[in-house]
């Protein structure tokens, strides 16, 4: 069927009438499938919009629409093109001249950095979804008798597909990546744990993966068949999830064991960030605790680097949470760190996704905070989160999208919203019902939370400066006062967001006089370096023999690179009569 834009549209009818008419209003998107390259297809498709929802009230769409939306301006390439703001900010320097070469905080101090931003689809200006928190800072002697200083505990959450690029520009080694907290199971979500999970112990992280996320989601398979193969309902919650990551990258681990993976004296020896019997809380009722890695044969030792332990979040997804709210689960309890993670349901496909609420207090008894969404819908339990019995929170990572017809219309390569064919909206709509926030709801959202948060980012988004410019106005159309930037004395009225971007580094401090300093800063960093130094050294000799092993001249066990490879055919540097054939150092 031929595309129906608006210049067909009935006489009279303005686009916007004609997109109502086809049951589209403007919302938001922050999309976890994807939209673009449809391009093609829409042209020919069925252009329709037919959607499902209940006779609530609540559902008819298009109750808040009669208005013109706030003022939007796609003309400029340019504007398309750059993020000016991030541009401007001061650069942080990651790699620091102190002997564990990461950039120092300050005792009482927390740093967020941002490692992935993207929505899906988007080029290279952006990763997908992780974040990164450090907090505190604890000297210590290494194994080499170095005096060393690192964060007192840090936490991976989210690790979205590519983003360990941006983990290695940071200067944060794969030690240091131990502790993940998954909100939902999307791949632009979790497309590195492969990744980290693989590659970890060929670096310094000589010890399991402990991975955090929900239980299984308890929807039904509508496909399901007395006696057919498909199950009613699918194992789809974290353990399993691990499990089969563990068992596809099985030719992964076995190839890479030759390789210590693990050292003598964990958990006991370990730092008192990464010791489990630190960080498990004394309740774990609504909690699956592992014993045992996960995997198939769940045979990796419970000290090795390539054993992963996940641990479920259990919420009742069944529960009616209307007029009651959901008890947050208390995720992880580190009595020598000082950092308390809790759980607790956001509104997502799948009957749910998890968000986090990061509590830490710092050596000078002050206790600072952070909250991460997600993907979720907008809902009542973040403004809980936020209010956090008054106390507020430091900063607060919301998703937010852009309306349907803009990321349509950017995704598919259209150079105007006139362009954009309404089924291409209509599937961009569909994606942000199922799962997201568009920026009016993240303005009305943040216009309802009493305190502000200190700062409020907005992630998930496709930034750039024309994006950022629209997204702006429809906050302001909530929150007249709203800024973005460092001002020293801001009114209460007025709360400050910042648009979230790659490298982005956030800082909560205390100045001279106790009172709270977030700094952001841009990432200053070499895009053809190499992987983080490595920060967690563990001496040899300590370290327990690797899997595949030979005795060497000493007779001590050490990996053997060739225990798993057929070399009929190999070409030697020197051959049988000693004859060099080419340089055995490499050159």
């Amino acid at each position: 069927m031929p595309d129906v834009t608006a210049a067909d549209a009935p006489a009279g009818l303005t686009r916007r009438d004609a997109l109502k008419l086809s049951g589209l209003t403007l919302g938001g998107l922050a999309v976890s499938g994807a939209v673009g390259g449809l391009a093609p297809v829409l042209a020919q498709a069925d252009d329709t919009c037919e959607s499902c929802c209940s006779d609530a009230p609540q559902c008819d769409e298009e109750c808040c629409d009669e208005s013109e939306p706030p003022p939007c301006s796609w003309t400029s390439t340019a504007k398309a093109s750059r993020y000016s703001y991030f541009n401007r900010l001061a650069k942080f320097q990651p790699f620091a001249k102190t002997p564990s070469t990461v950039q120092p905080l300050g005792a009482s101090e927390m740093r967020i950095t941002l490692m992935g931003t993207a929505v899906p689809p988007r080029g290279l200006a952006q990763r997908m979804v992780s974040i990164f928190v450090e907090v505190g800072w604890q000297e210590f002697v290494d194994d080499y008798g170095n005096a060393m200083g690192l964060p007192r505990d840090q936490f991976v959450f989210d690790c979205g597909t590519g983003s360990t690029g941006s983990y290695s520009s940071m200067n944060v080694g794969y030690g240091r990546m131990n502790k993940i907290f998954l909100t939902h199971l999307h791949a632009d979500h979790t497309g590195d744990l492969a990744h980290i999970y693989c590659f970890g112990p060929s670096a310094d992280r000589k010890s399991p993966l402990w991975v955090w996320g929900g239980g299984a989601s308890g929807v039904r398979n509508p496909n399901y068949v007395d006696g057919g193969s498909a199950p009613e309902y699918y194992d789809d919650g974290t353990a399993a999830f691990c499990t089969h990551l563990r068992d596809s990258q099985r030719w992964h681990s076995e190839s890479f064991s030759f390789q210590y993976t693990a050292y003598a004296g964990y958990p006991d020896n370990a730092p008192d960030c990464d010791k489990p019997s630190n960080f498990i809380p004394s309740d774990t009722s609504r909690l699956n605790w592992p014993t045992t890695p996960a995997g198939q044969y769940a045979d990796d030792p419970l000290n090795d680097a390539y054993a992963i332990m996940p641990v479920e979040i259990l919420f009742d997804w069944s529960a009616d949470w209307s007029t009651e709210s959901p008890e947050e689960i208390l995720v992880y309890d580190n009595r020598a760190t000082g950092a308390k993670i809790y759980a607790f349901p956001v509104i997502h496909t799948r009957k749910g996704a998890v968000g986090y609420r990061l509590e830490w207090t710092a050596p000078n008894g002050e206790t600072l905070g952070m909250i991460f969404t997600g993907d979720t819908k907008p809902e009542r339990l973040t403004l809980e989160q936020a209010h956090n019995s008054g106390a507020g929170v430091d900063v607060l990572i919301h998703e937010m999208g852009v309306p349907p017809e803009v990321w349509a219309m950017k995704s598919g390569g259209y150079q105007s919203l006139d362009d954009v064919p309404t089924l291409g909206v209509c599937l961009a709509k569909r994606i942000q019902n199922s799962s997201h926030t568009p920026q009016g709801a993240f303005g009305y959202l943040l216009s309802q939370m009493s305190p502000y948060p200190g700062l409020t980012v907005a992630t998930h988004f496709p930034t750039a400066d024309d994006t950022v410019q629209c997204a702006m106005n429809s906050l302001k159309a909530h929150l007249p006062r709203v800024y973005q930037g460092e001002r020293p004395n801001p009114p209460s009225d007025a709360p400050r967001v910042t648009f979230a971007m790659d490298l982005m580094v956030i800082t909560v401090s205390f100045d001279g006089n106790g009172k709270r300093r977030i700094r952001e800063q841009r990432g200053d960093i070499n895009p053809f370096g190499y992987q983080a130094t490595p920060q967690r050294l563990v001496r040899v000799e300590n370290q327990l023999a690797p899997k595949y092993r030979c005795q060497d001249q000493s007779e001590a066990n050490v990996g053997d690179p060739l225990a798993q490879i057929n070399s009929s055919t190999t070409i030697w540097p020197c051959d049988e009569s000693g004859a060099c054939n080419y340089r055995d150092d490499g050159y």
